[in-house]
C-alpha cells in the first residue's frame, strides 16, 4: 500500500517536489511507494510545468489536513498564516509534516513541536535551513554525539551574492541589489534578506537543535548588510579579510549562556566561510571531539530544496512502512526549556572600526587613550589617506567585551576630533 501525500503549495518548491517524485528511476527504491494524493493550490487556472490529475488538484488545502487519507502533509506554501494553522490541524490529525518554512518554525517553533509530541508525530523541516544542504538531520542525529560550542554560517544567498559582487567588482550595495533584483536573486522587497531576518530564522533553527534548547527569535541579535560601504571591503581586504554576513550560535561551556546573532563579519581570508561566494550556503559546525566539519552547498533553488524536502518524505515512509508505533527520539523535538542569551554587551569579539577625523596632530594617540581607558587594546591603527579634509583612519581591535568597546566609543564620538564614526563591524 503507498503512502499518500497530501501537498500544501505549487510553487517553484512544491513544483520542484512534485517533479522529483514524479522522475524516481535512478533514486532511492522507497520513493515508488508515493502517491501523490492530494495538491493544495491558490487557484486552478495558473498553467503548471507539472501534470497532475484534477482530481488530485484543490484549492481546499483545509480539506487536505483533514483527510483521514493522507499520510504526510508537505507545507511548501510559505509564509506565517495559513500555513501555521494548516501544519497545527495536520498534527492535531495524527498526520507527519515536512515544511521549507523557516519562517514559521523560527516564530511558532514551541507550538508546532508540542504538538507533534503530544499527536505522537515527526515535524520534519531539513529544507527550511540551507536549501539543499543535509545540515538538519547530521545536527540531531550524526553529530548529536558531540559537544557543540560554535555553529556559525553563510545561510542567506542574497546577501553572500551582494557582498561577493561588492567584493569582486568594488561596487556599492544600491547598484548590486539593483541588479540582483533584476536577475531574481533578491526579492522586490528584499528587507527580510538584506536586514539579516532571514539568516535569523534559520540561526534559530540551527542553535536550537546545536545546543538543545528552544530559542526565542526576539533573542537573536539581528545586524543585515545595507551599511556595508565598498570602502570597508577594499580596507577589510588590505587587512587580509573578507566581509560576510554570518549567522552564528556559540557557548563557550555546557553551563556558560548561548550567544546567538546575525551581523556583517570581517572573515580572516585563510578561514573555510572566506572562500564560499555568490548564492552558495555553508555551514561550520565545530564541536568536542568531532572537531571542525562544514556543510556546502546551494542554498536554495527547485532542484536543492526538492532534495532536501524528498529526503525528509522518505524519512517518513520508512517509518510508516515499519509501523513503528514508538517515537523516535533522534528524529522527535526533545526540548522544551528554553536557552539562556547572552546579552550582545557580554560578546567577546574583536572589531573593526572606521572614524573620519579633522587632520590635527595627536589623534590616534586620543584614539588610544580613550580605548585603553575602557580596556580596549588594538590590534592595528591604520591612517589610510583622506577623504576631502578629513583624515581616515582605521582600527582592528583585539577581543574585548562588545560593551567595553560601546563605552569608549560613546566616548570618541565627543572628541571633537572626530567627525563621523562611518562603519563598525565585528571581526572573526
Amino acid at each position: 500500500m503507498g503512502v499518500k501525500l497530501g501537498i500544501l503549495g505549487l510553487g517553484t518548491v512544491g513544483t520542484g517536489t512534485v517533479q522529483l517524485l514524479q522522475d524516481s528511476a535512478g533514486r532511492h527504491p522507497l520513493l515508488q511507494e508515493i502517491e501523490i494524493y492530494r495538491v493544495g493550490v491558490r487557484s486552478l487556472d495558473k498553467p503548471r510545468a507539472v501534470e497532475l490529475s484534477t482530481e488530485v488538484v484543490t484549492t481546499d488545502l483545509e480539506s487536505i489536513v483533514n483527510d483521514p487519507a493522507v499520510d504526510i502533509v508537505v507545507e511548501v506554501m510559505g509564509g506565517l498564516e495559513p500555513a501555521r494553522s494548516l501544519i497545527l490541524k495536520a498534527l492535531s490529525n495524527g498526520k507527519h509534516v515536512v515544511t521549507a518554512n523557516k519562517a514559521a518554525i523560527a516564530r511558532f517553533g514551541a507550538e508546532i513541536f508540542t504538538t507533534a509530541n503530544q499527536a505522537g508525530v515527526y515535524v520534519m523541516l531539513e529544507a527550511a535551513v540551507g536549501g539543499g544542504i543535509p545540515v538538519i538531520q547530521p545536527l540531531k542525529q550524526s553529530l548529536s554525539v558531540n559537544r557543540i560550542h560554535t555553529v556559525t554560517g553563510i545561510v542567506n544567498g542574497t546577501t553572500n551574492y551582494i557582498l561577493t559582487r561588492m567584493q569582486t567588482e568594488g561596487s556599492n550595495f544600491n547598484d548590486v541589489l539593483a541588479d540582483a533584483q533584476r536577475l531574481g536573486y533578491a526579492e522586490a522587497d528584499p528587507t527580510a534578506d538584506v536586514d539579516g531576518l532571514d539568516a535569523a530564522d534559520k540561526i534559530a533553527i540551527l542553535a536550537s537543535l546545536g545546543f538543545g534548547g528552544r530559542i526565542n527569535l526576539q533573542d537573536v541579535y539581528t545586524e543585515g548588510i545595507r551599511q556595508v560601504s565598498k570602502t570597508d571591503i577594499a580596507y577589510a581586504e588590505k587587512l587580509g579579510f573578507v566581509i560576510k554576513l554570518l549567522a552564528i550560535a556559540k557557548r563557550d561551556t555546557p553551563s556558560s549562556p548561548l550567544s546567538v546573532r546575525v551581523h556583517p563579519t570581517l572573515v580572516p581570508q585563510a578561514h573555510p566561510l572566506a572562500s564560499i561566494n555568490g548564492v552558495y550556503n555553508a555551514i561550520l559546525v565545530e564541536g568536542e571531539p568531532i572537531g571542525q566539519v562544514m556543510f556546502f552547498g546551494p542554498g536554495a533553488g527547485a532542484g536543492a530544496t526538492a532534495s532536501a524536502v524528498t529526503s525528509d518524505i522518505l524519512n517518513l515512509v520508512a517509518i510508516l512502512k515499519t509501523n513503528t508505533a514508538v517515537t523516535n527520539p533522534l528524529l522527535a523535538c526533545g526540548h522544551q526549556e528554553y536557552c539562556q542569551i547572552a546579552p550582545m554587551a557580554e560578546l567577546i569579539t574583536r572589531f573593526y572600526a572606521r572614524f573620519l577625523t579633522n587632520d590635527q596632530p595627536g589623534v590616534i594617540g586620543k584614539l588610544g587613550t580613550c580605548f585603553g581607558n575602557y580596556g580596549v587594546s588594538l590590534e592595528s591603527v591604520v591612517q589610510t589617506g583622506f577623504q576631502g579634509e578629513l583624515a581616515e583612519i582605521v582600527v582592528v581591535t583585539h577581543d574585548v567585551p562588545e560593551g567595553n568597546f560601546r563605552q569608549a566609543l560613546a566616548e570618541i564620538q565627543n572628541l571633537s576630533a572626530i567627525e563621523s564614526i562611518p562603519s563598525l563591524l565585528r571581526v572573526l
